[in-house]
């Protein structure tokens, strides 16, 4: 795409509209709910007892307010906060009969692991949070044009070209044509160089990021520029995912894999449509299927094209359409996960589940009324399922686990009328998400799928989700600002109201009561989430600011005691905080951050936007 890019304005942001943004369809005069915690709105299973007050952590309601009003009819000890963000009005859940919306002329924003940051020279601003469930989303399934749900594709198998070359994948996605293998006309660069003979976008190298690094400070690794004209609205990140020696990322039409120590190039494939969807991480042999889009239209478009793809190499495998000539499928979002050898691309109305190693299909949809939506990846597979007799009737949904191989169900628990499955935390333990219109609750379940607790908070917490629900685009298991142990769970807080300096807390709850047993404060003027469990101990980000870089540390379960494993140089902040709402691995000493969407006014500005930020000590 040539010229000029002419992004429309945003109404009442002073900045242009991008394709992330998100459209509110709330009605006229009705104001957004302020952002809140979540309380004890969900009862648990008939003759399930409370949990007991822990000592020091006894049952004490949030602080009385406008949204946290006693509801009588609501059982429980307290009245529900709204989530962090709350529609006005209700909302039906998604269902075999659900109503769909119509698609939007703008692209809804994809909030991320960390929520929106600023660009140079500006603090960070408060992170975007998930929001409750909605009906399934527009489109032709997934996260909208350029990232729609979670598919996945494969690939004709040809010989990587020496030094690094480009893999191009071509067909229509299902007449069982192969692609077609040619070289890279593109060039290798060296990290960091410019893709551009205009300078003035020209991004910054490693070496002159590290060149004002002061002592105890990691050191700029390498990284990656975009080197892609992308289109009008820019595209979505997928990834990273890792394999071996490589780290790979998708974006538009292509995916790369990259040196892990060094980020020279390994190889490149070339897609022949728009990714639209792909799981949150790969096999364990380096394996992903992603969903590209079936033709390349910008309104006719379906995401239903499975394309398999050896992270190793960069070879294709196989590749196949799924059937979504149906209505109701052809306007729901896609989820992907993959779980053993197993990919799933789950629908509202339709599931389908693959073998990664031969594109054999193991299950698809059930008999009855009750039907998977989504599914989690790792080495548990927890489902989302939605239950719907006829059109007239109120929806049920369930959360499941699931023989990957069969989909046959092992354990269902059944939530309450009228919440949704919002996302899922954890799979072991099992730690699920829920909303309904106006509340959210987390609900901790047994590994057999019995109720164990609910976790009751008096915080405003900011967990980063891919989207607001699974329901409007997300993977289930697409989550960051959270992380559970055996025995805990451990969430990051909005910034304090009030405060001069966006800062926040992570907070630990006993998953055997549901209460807060400490709270660890980020360093001052920062912002820290929760990404895993490593070592024991909770790993976290701690987002960099004006001059000053990120951090990766880790928390102490019992107390929540804060140390530093990588801090990154002051001197790449300004590049750090350029990057949208980043992605962020750790690995092996090293952290990875990469943008979750890459969109300029110009063109060559946009191929000179770092990709890949990795720091190294």
């Amino acid at each position: 795409m040539g010229g000029t890019k002419k992004p429309c304005p945003l109404q009442g942001t002073g900045r242009e509209r991008t394709k992330g943004d998100v459209l509110m369809t709330q009605p006229p005069g009705q104001q957004q709910p302020p952002q809140g915690g979540f309380g004890a709105p969900y009862d648990p299973p008939p003759g399930t007892p409370p949990p007991p007050p822990q000592p020091g952590h006894g049952h004490q309601p949030p602080s009385n307010g406008p949204w946290t009003q006693p509801n009588p009819q609501e059982p429980g000890p307290y009245a529900q906060q709204p989530g962090p963000y709350t529609p006005a009005y209700p909302q039906q859940q998604p269902g075999p009969y659900a109503q769909q919306p119509q698609q939007p002329q703008a692209y809804p924003q994809q909030p991320g692991p960390y929520g929106q940051q600023a660009g140079y020279g500006y603090p960070p601003q408060p992170p975007t949070v998930v929001a409750p469930p909605a009906t399934g989303g527009p489109g032709g399934g997934g996260r909208l044009k350029g990232r729609t749900g979670v598919l996945i594709g494969a690939v004709l198998a040809v010989l990587l070209l020496a030094g690094g070359g480009v893999w191009l994948a071509t067909g229509d996605g299902g007449d069982g044509k192969k692609p077609v293998a040619g070289p890279s006309d593109d060039g290798k660069k060296p990290t960091g160089s410019p893709t551009s003979d205009d300078e003035t976008f020209a991004g910054p190298t490693a070496a002159e990021l590290n060149a004002g690094r002061e002592p105890g400070e990691a050191k700029v690794a390498w990284l990656q520029e975009n080197g892609v004209d992308l289109p009008q609205y820019g595209e979505e990140t997928h990834g990273p995912w890792f394999a071996g020696d490589i780290i790979a990322k998708g974006m538009y039409r292509k995916v790369s894999g990259y040196a892990v120590d060094d980020g020279t190039e390994r190889w490149s494939l070339r897609l022949p449509t728009d990714l639209c969807a792909s799981p949150t991480a790969p096999t364990a042999d380096g394996k992903v299927v992603v969903g590209i889009e079936d033709n390349v239209s910008e309104s006719e478009a379906s995401c239903s094209v499975l394309q398999m793809i050896d992270l190793r190499t960069g070879k294709a495998g196989w590749k196949k359409t799924v059937d979504r000539s149906g209505l109701q499928d052809g306007l729901s979002h896609v989820a992907m996960s993959i779980s053993g050898d197993t990919v799933t691309f789950g629908r509202d109305t339709a599931s389908n589940a693959f073998r990664v190693s031969d594109g054999k299909e193991l299950f698809g949809r059930r008999e009855g009324v009750c039907q998977p939506f989504a599914f989690t990846g790792g080495e548990r597979m927890l489902a989302a399922v939605s239950c719907q007799a006829e059109p007239a009737d109120p929806v049920r949904q369930q959360v499941q686990e699931v023989d990957p191989v069969t989909g046959a169900p092992k354990w269902t628990y059944e939530l309450k009328s009228g919440w949704s499955v919002a996302h899922i935390y954890s799979t072991s333990p099992p730690v699920i998400s829920i909303k309904q219109p106006e509340k959210w609750a987390v609900v901790v379940l047994n590994d057999s799928g019995t109720y164990r607790s609910q976790v009751v908070g008096e915080e405003n917490y900011g967990v980063r989700c891919g989207e607001e629900s699974v329901q409007t685009g997300s993977n289930l298991d697409d989550c960051a600002g959270v992380a559970a142990d055996a025995s805990r769970l451990y969430l990051s807080t909005l910034p304090e109201e009030g405060s001069k300096t966006q800062t926040n807390k992570v907070v630990a709850f006993d998953l055997a009561t549901g209460t807060s047993a400490w709270k660890a404060p980020a360093p001052a003027g920062r912002l820290m989430f929760p990404l895993r469990m490593e070592g024991g101990k909770v790993l976290v980000h701690v987002q960099s600011v004006y001059r000053e870089g990120g951090e990766i540390g880790t928390l102490t379960p019992s107390a929540g005691t804060y140390a530093t494993l990588l801090k990154h140089p002051a001197s790449a902040a300004e590049t750090e905080n350029s990057l949208f709402a980043p992605r962020v691995a750790y690995r092996d000493g090293r952290s990875y951050l990469l943008p979750q969407r890459i969109s300029h006014d110009e063109d060559e500005e946009e191929k000179a936007a770092t990709a890949v930020l990795v720091y190294g000590k």
